[in-house]
């Protein structure tokens, strides 16, 4: 186990160095880069645009207005950058160091894998914070969505999954079986607009909030109503989140045990008189669920980072799916890569996390005689 451990920590270099290198050559000829964004902006919003990008907070106007009023006067065009007649060419060139464009993308791409090698993001190009520090303030959305979503969808699944595998072609399962499907067809963010009109006040009922993930005076609740305060928050995003999040769990554990039930085992196990929920509780149990908890760390993993950018738009949730979207479309390089780059990796070890877990349920699972 250990060297199968140790060829698949290995081959994470290769795959994380290839995920990053295609997605900056990607990224090269994607137009509309951040020297453009900040183009686009000063060309086109004015006072406001000067103000964000010129003032004090930003190093790209070490000398305030007056200096963007000096740039903005050369007649030159640097016919690099669309939008960028008027603008001076040394206020160009600022912006191209400022951002690191001054240098080959060969030099760049080789400088960000040394910086994230050492667990170097940087800073955001447009906000005054890092990358760090950025993704853990988004975190208590995406935890909170991840974790509860992954929790449910699992308490559903399992115990309704194994009922219909006993039950199956009963009513019981025909009848499920249609619910989960039309749950599953039913898009989320559809499904959240009609709970926001019916209970967060839009046509009907004014029961639970429509923002945020608590109230503005949480700080001054008690515990017990911070959490109940919580929770009012997050359940019309749970309940348009797990409406389609337990089908495919669902029908995979019935299946898993379905075909657990069908074999030699069990029927020499009844034979010797055992009662049906022993047999598929001490025997069929443990074999069926061996594909549905290993599969675990990879489905939460999945909640918890790629989360639902309409969800959390719908209901103003600011998490990670709302970060890494408007990040793309702001062009914040260090924000896209920074989080590919952790959220790959971290993908990589929960993909081998899954198959430790194989061997912990299952003993006679053995990878050191598979190739990797």
């Amino acid at each position: 186990m250990g060297a199968y451990i140790l060829r698949r920590l290995l081959l994470m270099i290769p795959t994380i160095f290839g995920i990053m290198a295609i997605s900056f050559v990607i990224v090269q000829f994607a137009p509309g880069g951040p020297v453009e964004q900040v183009i686009a902006q000063l060309t086109g919003q004015g006072a406001d645009a000067t103000a964000r990008f010129t003032g004090g907070g930003s190093e790209l106007g070490g000398g305030g207005g007056e200096e963007f009023g000096d740039t903005v006067q050369g007649g030159e065009i640097n016919s690099r950058y669309r939008g960028a007649q008027g603008l001076d060419p040394e206020f160009i060139a600022e912006l191209e160091e400022q951002f690191g464009f001054d240098k080959p993308p060969l030099q760049r791409f080789g400088m960000m894998i040394w910086d994230y090698l050492r667990f170097d993001f940087g800073e955001s190009y447009f906000r005054d914070i890092t990358v760090i520090d950025l993704i853990i303030e988004k975190l208590p959305v995406s935890v909170s969505l991840g974790l509860w979503i992954t929790l449910i969808s699992y308490a559903i699944s399992i115990p309704l999954g194994i009922r219909k595998a006993v039950t199956d072609g009963s009513r019981f399962d025909v009848w499920t079986s249609g619910v989960v499907i039309v749950a599953y067809a039913i898009p989320g963010f559809l499904f959240a607009i009609l709970l926001i009109v019916l209970f967060a006040g839009g046509s009907f009922f004014d029961w639970f909030p429509l923002r945020g993930l608590v109230s503005d005076n949480w700080d001054e609740l008690s515990w017990p109503a911070r959490i109940a305060d919580y929770f009012w928050h997050l359940t019309l995003p749970l309940i348009a989140l797990v409406m389609s999040a337990f089908a495919t769990t669902t029908l995979l554990t019935k299946n898993s045990f379905l075909d657990e039930i069908r074999k030699q085992y069990v029927m020499t196990a009844r034979a010797k008189g055992l009662t049906d929920r022993q047999v598929l509780y001490g025997h069929v149990f443990r074999n069926a669920m061996l594909i549905i908890i290993a599969g675990f760390p990879g489905a939460f993993i999945s909640a918890f980072f790629t989360g639902s950018l309409l969800i959390e738009t719908i209901f103003s949730l600011d998490g990670l799916g709302l970060l890494g979207f408007t990040s793309v479309v702001n062009r914040d390089y260090p924000v896209v890569f920074a989080t590919l780059y952790i959220f790959s990796l971290l993908g990589l070890f929960v993909s081998l996390l899954s198959d430790l877990m194989y061997t912990w349920i299952d003993p006679r699972i053995d990878f050191e005689r598979r190739e990797v």
